[in-house]
């Protein structure tokens, strides 16, 4: 079996900040968000699709530079304000099957996230959504993840706490646990991940090692 990890909202309880960052930049840009609607409508989605999906939908053309100030603004507060999800280290390192990281972001953020949290050191294998065409909820990412793992896709467990990530995961051929202990997660979160396809749900991550034992 192979674990397939996101890491914002999984790893790293980095939805808040990049939400609220997110609506601050884009609201600069003259495109008012809050950081609700972002969490709502881009959780679990790549910048690349984000920027798209607003160009197309507002009718505009968002600043040549939006990605660079995002992600200077956002590197930045990762670095003083970014922690782990409660109990994820103890939770990896209690499972002792092969592992690695599938996230939405670009690469220098993930690496970013995973040095300031602490968790570097857990995962030899990380993969993107640049190293892909399509990105979450298209199945591409995980399917590159595991032809590179050398791991058929019924034999991935993913680990999700997006919608677009668990359908990705569901299109893929892959199980899915439904991960909801992220700051951006309402009440209603877990019933979301399990209709778009979650075989469980996870709410605390010292919960994650039995629910796979026990799967």
């Amino acid at each position: 079996m192979l674990l397939i990890f996101d890491c914002d909202g999984v790893l790293v309880d980095s939805e808040p900040l990049s939400c609220r960052i997110d609506a601050e930049v884009l609201t600069e840009c003259g495109v008012p968000y809050t950081a609700q609607d972002v969490a709502r409508e881009f959780t679990g989605v790549s910048i690349k699709d984000q920027i798209a999906r607003i160009e197309s939908e507002r009718g505009i053309r968002l600043p040549e530079d939006f990605t660079e100030r995002l992600n200077r603004t956002l590197f930045a507060r990762f670095e003083t304000d970014l922690k782990p999800i409660a109990g994820v280290r103890d939770a990896i390192l209690s499972l002792p099957v092969p592992r690695c990281v599938a996230s939405s972001s670009i690469p220098e953020r993930i690496a970013l996230s995973l040095r300031v949290t602490g968790l570097s050191d857990l995962f030899d294998h990380i993969f993107s959504s640049t190293q892909v065409a399509r990105g979450k909820p298209a199945p591409d990412l995980f399917l590159y993840a595991a032809q590179r793992m050398s791991t058929r896709p019924e034999d991935c467990l993913v680990i999700e706490d997006s919608v677009a990530g668990v359908q990705a995961a569901v299109a893929a051929g892959m199980r899915v646990i439904g991960f909801t202990d992220g700051g951006h997660c309402g009440p209603e979160h877990g019933e979301r991940l399990r209709q778009a396809g979650a075989l469980h749900i996870v709410e605390h991550m010292e919960d994650l090692p039995g629910t796979i034992r026990n799967r």
